[in-house]
């Protein structure tokens, strides 16, 4: 069985999003009215996941052209300038973000070339925000069946984070996908997943996910995946990523370059499943990605139970950046890529 999940949705009342930080005990939708709330759901994380945030980030300016009451398109862009740069401000690292919003730009000044007016201008843009969305899930969909076809019947797989459909436009997932890719040709596979601190993701969304597909899931604390390395539990290494540099370094959540370090030590192949929005060809290398760091609440509380003495100093860095000597392949809608990575990504653009 396989959940059709997607966690963020275009309605005619504005763009509905599942509250992620409430899974796994409660459910709830939210209805975001305007730009500026869409733009808060995206940075206080009631959606998160690179594809996710870019199919919310086109939708924040869809709705920004929708709400908009003046009368000409000059006005119009000046409107949905803005709201780019509000969205923009959100999560600097995931690299969809701006290639969303740089699509819906551009969509625009198409439209204006063309003399649109500005009732067909807001149409536009909406149908082009649903493309994008449309066009994520079938990016899942090939990732997953290119993905699935590098594991082995009866593998069990690692991942950190949650590279699922709730991190993405829906149904498939990337890191996830790949599993459910593999699920769907036949193959029994079996996951384990670290919890993710400091956020919990993987307790909270990956094990929530594979428990709904029926998928059997374990779940294990971050300090944990070399001890269950060492005793050849894990055949595989599977996440997703925030953006990926153009020599092939892979920024995703924090941790991640640690169990890519343990997967090498072990000789477990680490593979990086993501679309080619994630993959950034104007950021050279790793050390150019931009990495976001959190409130000290995310590290010092779980929820509303404090951990920490009061007043500890904290760091929380969001994101760490994976070298690509660690990487055995990067799986795109296009299909796995492989070292040297400055040219199997480049080609992946041109195909």
């Amino acid at each position: 069985m396989k959940l059709d999940i997607i966690p963020v949705k275009w309605s005619d009342e504005g763009v509905v999003m599942l509250d992620q930080r409430l899974l796994p005990t409660e459910e709830v939708w939210l209805t975001l009215r305007d730009y500026n709330a869409v733009a808060a759901g995206i940075r206080d994380m009631v959606v998160r996941g690179a594809p996710a945030i870019g199919v919310s980030a086109a939708y924040g300016l869809a709705l920004a052209a929708k709400n908009f009451v003046g009368t000409t398109v000059v006005d119009l862009e000046d409107e949905i300038d803005f709201a780019a740069d509000v969205i923009g401000k959100t999560r600097p690292t995931a690299v969809n973000l701006f290639w969303a919003i740089d699509r819906m730009k551009a969509t625009f000044k198409s439209a204006k070339e063309q003399e649109k007016s500005v009732s067909e201008i807001k149409e536009i843009l909406k149908v082009e925000s649903v493309a994008i969305h449309d066009e994520d899930i079938e990016a899942q969909r090939l990732i997953a069946q290119f993905g699935g076809e590098l594991l082995n019947d009866n593998d069990t797989v690692l991942t950190h984070c949650n590279a699922g459909a709730l991190a993405t436009g829906g149904v498939w997932g990337t890191a996830l996908g790949v599993i459910r890719g593999a699920v769907d040709q036949g193959k029994h596979i079996a996951v384990i997943a670290d919890e993710t601190r400091p956020y919990l993701q993987g307790a909270r969304l990956t094990a929530w996910e594979l428990m709904q597909d029926e998928i059997p899931v374990t779940l294990i604390t971050d300090n944990m995946s070399g001890h269950v390395m060492k005793k050849g539990r894990v055949q595989a290494v599977v996440v997703g990523s925030d953006r990926i540099a153009a020599n092939g370094d892979v920024a995703n959540k924090i941790g991640t370059y640690m169990v890519a370090v343990l997967a090498k030590q072990h000789g477990i192949p680490f593979y990086v499943a993501a679309p080619l929005s994630t993959v950034d060809l104007n950021c050279p290398t790793g050390d150019e990605i931009p990495i976001e760091e959190r409130g000290p609440r995310e590290v010092t509380h779980v929820r509303d139970i404090q951990l920490t003495p009061d007043n500890a100093e904290v760091s929380n860095y969001a994101f760490d950046v994976t070298p690509n000597e660690f990487v055995t392949a990067i799986i795109t809608e296009k299909g796995v890529a492989r070292a040297p990575y400055i040219e199997s990504l480049k080609k992946q653009f041109e195909d």
